[in-house]
């Protein structure tokens, strides 16, 4: 990728990286999905997105290469969704983001100068 607006390469890699992954509904469906496979209405309770917005998101993440889909055809029907391995490779980023909240976000009551350095 070249730097036409005057950016490095690894500026480009990071705004790449988050045109795949940075949406609010891509982000809590990823995030969501790290602990263990879900059903489709188990993953719009948790996510709180409309099943149209779920449906979309799934499927772009799917082709993308981030969630795997497994249809189990038994009464009833069910669809259930899992991280692939590229998935599975941004956990340590959630934890990394998670600490991160947990000292800068979580309480928005402490004034900046009083976070630890």
């Amino acid at each position: 990728m070249s730097d036409q607006a005057g950016g490095d390469a690894d500026t480009c890699y990071i705004i790449d990286s988050l045109e795949q992954i940075g949406s609010q509904w891509r982000l809590a469906v990823l995030h969501d999905l790290q602990g263990e496979e879900k059903r489709f209405n188990e993953l719009k309770r948790s996510t709180g997105a409309s099943s149209r917005t779920l449906s979309r998101v799934v499927d772009d993440l799917q082709e993308m290469g981030f969630v795997d889909r497994r249809l189990e055809e038994d009464a009833p029907v069910a669809t259930y969704y899992s991280l692939t391995e590229k998935g599975r490779s941004l956990c340590p980023v959630f934890d990394a983001i998670d600490e991160w909240a947990r000292e800068w976000v979580a309480d928005p009551e402490v004034a900046v100068d009083e976070r630890p350095a």
